[in-house]
Order: C-alpha cells, then sequence, then structure tokens
C-alpha cells in the first residue's frame, strides 16, 4: 500500500517522496524542480543540484564540509561519490558528465567535460571544458589540463586534444542523460518483478549508439 501511495505522488508531483537529502546544521541541499534525484542517492548538506541533471542511484553527494555543486544539465551516475575538504568546493559545471563510480574530491569538472567509470579526481584539479579522463584514471591533487584534453593513466597525464568527432559523440550522451532525467520523472516507479517476461514485450526505445570513440593514442577527426 506504502509503494502504491509514493507511485501515485511521483506520477502527480514528478519527485520521488523517498529520495534521502539531510538537513546538517540547519543547511539543507537544493535540488531544481526539473533535475532528477532517484531514491537511493543520498544529499547531505551544503549540495546544489541543477536543472535538467539526472543523479543516479547509489549516489553519494556530502556537502557536510565543503559545498558540492552539479550545474545544469550534467550527469553524476551510479555509485558515483562528490566530496571536499573543509572550506573547499567541488563542481561539476554544466552539461558535465560523470561515469559509474567515479569518485571527485573537491576538484572542479569544466563545462561539457567527461570522467570516465571508476576514475578518481582529487583536491584541486581542474579539468578543462569538454575534456575526457579516461576510465580508472588517478588524476593527482592540483592536476590542471586546458579545455579538450583527453586524460589518461595512474597517475593521469593528458595524452592529446580531443578531437571534434569526440566532441560530438561525448555531447551527444550527455543529451541521452538529459533526456534520461526526464523519462525517469515521467514514468519510473517503483513496483515488483514480473515472474515472467510478457508476450511481444518490447524494448526501451532510447535511441541508437552508434559512434566510436578514437582510441586513446590516436587523434581522431
Amino acid at each position: 500500500m506504502i509503494v502504491v501511495y509514493h507511485a501515485f505522488l511521483y506520477r502527480i508531483f514528478k519527485v520521488s517522496t523517498l529520495m534521502p537529502v539531510y538537513s546538517l546544521e540547519g543547511i539543507t541541499p537544493v535540488v531544481h524542480p526539473d533535475a532528477f534525484v532517484h531514491e537511493t542517492a543520498v544529499l547531505i548538506g551544503d549540495v546544489f543540484i541543477g536543472a535538467g541533471c539526472y543523479i543516479g542511484p547509489h549516489a553519494s553527494l556530502r556537502g557536510d564540509f565543503g559545498r558540492i555543486v552539479v550545474e545544469e544539465g550534467a550527469n553524476l551516475q551510479d555509485t558515483c561519490v562528490m566530496h571536499s575538504f573543509p572550506g573547499k568546493d567541488c563542481i561539476v559545471e554544466s552539461n558535465g558528465h560523470i561515469g559509474h563510480g567515479a569518485v571527485l574530491h573537491g576538484c572542479r569538472i569544466g563545462t561539457n567535460a567527461m570522467i570516465g567509470m571508476n576514475a578518481v579526481v582529487m583536491d584541486d584539479a581542474v579539468i578543462g571544458d569538454s575534456s575526457i579522463v579516461g576510465a580508472v584514471a588517478f588524476v593527482p591533487a592540483g592536476f590542471d589540463c586546458p579545455a579538450r584534453s583527453l586524460v589518461i593513466g595512474v597517475p593521469a597525464k593528458i595524452k592529446r586534444q580531443v578531437s571534434d568527432r569526440e566532441v560530438e559523440w561525448k555531447t551527444r550522451g550527455t543529451l541521452e542523460y538529459q533526456q534520461l532525467a526526464q523519462r525517469c520523472r515521467a514514468s519510473l516507479v517503483k513496483t515488483e518483478a514480473l515472474k515472467e517476461a510478457e508476450t511481444g514485450r518490447r524494448r526501451m526505445d532510447a535511441g541508437e549508439y552508434d559512434f566510436k570513440p578514437q582510441a586513446a593514442g590516436k587523434p581522431g577527426r
């Protein structure tokens, strides 16, 4: 009965009534009405989520020491962590794209930049606009890269400039997550699993993925 009630509220108001949001010392997270935050994500204290953002399952945004900001159109995927030291901000600028399991600590991710799955970006690092940080990279404290850098490795280094084609690929991927935020706001409802698939079960209509990025060492066009 409780699940049905929450599903009803979700369909009417397009917000999760179960989203774990915690005020700390009188400071409460701010979530734009057009953002989607999964009910298993956790927001604590001084956190700002902008319009059109997607915050995935089990993401942790702890504004208990410094401010956490996810600007308009950005996405923070499953199990990502954002945190910082006292008095420091951790910021993902507009249209930033943070892949599954990434950890951001007291850093700044530039506009339209992408952080790959399970990458770690440490304190006072600055990732330039439209840059791409490769999966499982370790970006050390104080690292700074110009716009459109491809950053890979442990410790991370600038490999080359990101191509126009790769920027296009990244931008399209981020648009898909912006659309996912709206899809979730419109129709995601907690339910029970079916015991068997329906006859003629349809597939998700989420567009097509028809682009393969260049290998790390090969410049694109």
